[in-house]
């Protein structure tokens, strides 16, 4: 048996991933905005909004996903990590949903779906597979979260193919759900954690960082009850308050992780503020079934960029770091991709709210958008393509 070891670029998921993630994140945006302002005629076939939302909820967000959940993997069960031939496969599969996703007017719809359709319920298996061979039933909750990502991709083609708006809508929403939920689950455990592990090395009091068993569950399980009443249509006002009651839940949870006692580290504080912006989204999404004047666009903007986009921007820079034998600090000029992302968060936002000027705001959080994750490319390509310090495999 031979014992070469793979590319670097594939020794570990998230070496190819977030590099992926960075640069589509760059593309779909770029894309995104030609089409609007620019007269590009890209061949979507789809609705435009919906296929914008589609690249960013099943497209985006399960390349970050695959790379911290392969990842984070190996560190629960002490399992070798999916590495050479079968992570490129798993690479190749998805870069070919996101070219089927690009030429949809060209492909058979059947098609298109297929392809798209394939890479999730993979690393689900992948993942379920290693997860119960090593006896972790703990996360298992994640494999539930893909399948169910997998069931409202599958009901954005299935309303695409029949053309069916409640069929794409019930998709959609179901996908940002159900990243609110992964999201939560995640940074549930990794923000408190770090945040009482960083206050120890600095020689202050852990214990700032409180954690309430109940509030977890609490926090979980107010933000999933959404998924349920969403896909049953249940009455609005009945959805507008459980949105509430969850912005209210995590934004205790979030008090309890004494988050101004992580201002100094940018690696930590972006967690916090990732946090927060996923606490007012479901906040302004409550406000505004309340409040005709508060459209959809606001919570899921606020929710995209500042939630979503920051989080995983977060994630991606420590994990870059902290597995590949590297003191965890940020790297230089990284602080620029945080702020830019915030920015691009509060001018669309903004722009949703009517506060700016539509197409400038749009425009100027698109650019700063851009910046983030074209500069996490470019800062951290040395990082993730290059041996790890240590010396050490991986």
């Amino acid at each position: 048996m031979s014992n070469a070891q793979p590319p670097i670029l594939l020794a570990y998921g998230f070496r190819p991933f977030f590099l992926l993630t960075g640069a589509y994140a760059t593309l779909v945006v770029l894309g995104w905005m030609g089409f609007l302002f620019g007269d590009w005629a890209l061949p979507l076939g789809w609705s435009p909004m919906k296929w914008h939302s589609h690249e960013m909820l099943y497209g985006l967000v399960p390349a970050a996903i695959a790379g911290f959940l392969l990842t984070a993997v190996t560190n629960w069960t002490g399992a070798k990590p999916l590495a050479g031939g079968k992570l490129l496969s798993l690479v190749l599969l998805w870069l070919a949903g996101r070219a089927v996703m690009w030429m949809a007017s060209w492909l058979p719809g059947t098609w298109v779906a297929a392809v798209d359709l394939a890479f999730l319920p993979i690393v689900g298996i992948y993942m379920a597979r290693v997860l119960l061979k090593h006896g972790n039933k703990r996360n298992l909750i994640l494999i539930a979260v893909l399948a169910l990502m997998t069931l409202g991709n599958v009901l954005m083609h299935w309303g695409f193919l029949k053309g069916s708006t409640q069929m794409l809508n019930m998709g959609e929403q179901l996908g940002f759900n159900l990243i609110i939920l992964m999201m939560v689950v995640i940074a549930g455990r990794i923000t408190p954690a770090f945040t009482a592990n960083w206050l120890s090395a600095q020689g202050k009091d852990p214990e700032r960082v409180t954690r309430s068993a109940m509030t977890d569950k609490l926090a979980m399980f107010s933000v999933a009850l959404l998924i349920p009443l969403d896909v049953f249509l249940a009455p609005s006002a009945l959805i507008g308050a459980s949105a509430l009651l969850a912005a209210g839940i995590n934004g205790v949870r979030l008090l309890q992780w004494s988050s101004w006692s992580a201002a100094r580290e940018p690696l930590l504080w972006v967690l916090h503020v990732a946090y927060l912006f996923i606490v007012l989204a479901l906040l302004i999404r409550g406000l505004g079934i309340f409040a005709s004047s508060i459209s959809d666009s606001v919570w899921q903007h606020t929710l995209g960029l500042g939630g979503i986009g920051l989080l995983i921007l977060g994630v991606m820079t420590r994990v870059a770091v902290g597995h590949t034998g590297r003191p965890l600090k940020l790297v230089r000029f990284g602080l620029l991709t945080y702020l830019a992302l915030i920015a691009a968060t509060v001018l669309r936002t903004g722009a949703a709210l009517q506060w700016f000027d539509y197409r400038i705001s749009v425009t100027l959080a698109a650019i700063a958008w851009v910046l983030a994750f074209s500069l996490f490319v470019v800062l951290y390509w040395p990082i993730l393509s290059q041996p790890r310090a240590d010396g050490r495999t991986g």
